[in-house]
């Protein structure tokens, strides 16, 4: 393919791959005016995941742990409560971590195909496998939000970047491997736990998106599968 196409098919999808720009530039939310004083929905399962006593009902100390998360991984409004949305990123994490070193337990990523990295939406994982053999992962990643949802099916890698930069959006996409369309795996500055989501991307953090830039090449296949939570 020339690289007039393959400049094209990128144009076409760079809506879809970039993340937002705070998430993009690594800024973090802007700090709230008070830590909040009310008892959240999940705040026995956030006390849990914190390693805070867990009663239910809100201290200062809990606010000031739960707010630090919100603020580590870009979960606005950083106030402090244990709403649905912090505990929708802890749950994943207990759910990530629980897929240890088998993450194709269930055989939804294909064996057949030699190399292949696979993307687990519903996990929102990440892992490069040969036949049955786990060659590297399982790593968290960030997939596309509501209404720019990373495209599930079997895919190859066609153009790979490694110093991407979006002219439309003005953000760097360090490790840019594209395999459908302007979807792509590269790497971000800010966290992979971060809600809402990307564009459609495959956001990583940067160690393991150079990790992967250095064991795929192009015509390497990728199978996306899952539903990504809240899409």
């Amino acid at each position: 393919m020339g690289t007039v196409r393959r400049r094209a098919g990128v144009a076409l999808g760079i809506a879809g791959m970039v993340v937002p720009l705070s998430i993009a530039l690594g800024t973090a939310p802007a700090q709230a005016a008070s830590c909040t004083t009310s008892t959240g929905p999940h705040q026995k399962q956030v006390e849990k995941f914190l390693g805070r006593p867990v009663d239910g009902r809100q201290s200062p100390a809990d606010c000031k742990a739960i707010r630090a998360f919100q603020t580590k991984h870009g979960i606005s409004p950083n106030i402090g409560y244990a709403g649905p949305i912090t505990w929708g990123v802890m749950d994943l994490m207990n759910k990530q971590k629980a897929a240890g070193s088998n993450p194709n337990k269930a055989g939804k990523c294909p064996t057949s195909k030699g190399r292949i990295a696979c993307v687990d939406l519903t996990r929102q994982l990440s892992w490069i496998q040969d036949g049955k053999t786990l060659k590297y992962g399982p790593v968290p990643v960030r997939t596309g939000r509501n209404g720019h949802e990373t495209r599930t099916g079997a895919k190859k890698i066609y153009w790979r970047h490694i110093d991407h930069w979006s002219t439309l959006y003005d953000v760097p996409m360090p490790y840019s491997q594209f395999f459908d369309g302007g979807q792509a795996f590269h790497s971000i500055t800010g966290s992979v736990w971060s809600p809402p989501g990307s564009h459609g991307c495959v956001n990583m953090r940067t160690g393991d998106a150079k990790k992967y830039w250095s064991m795929l090449k192009n015509g390497d296949d990728v199978h996306v599968y899952g539903r990504k939570p809240g899409t």
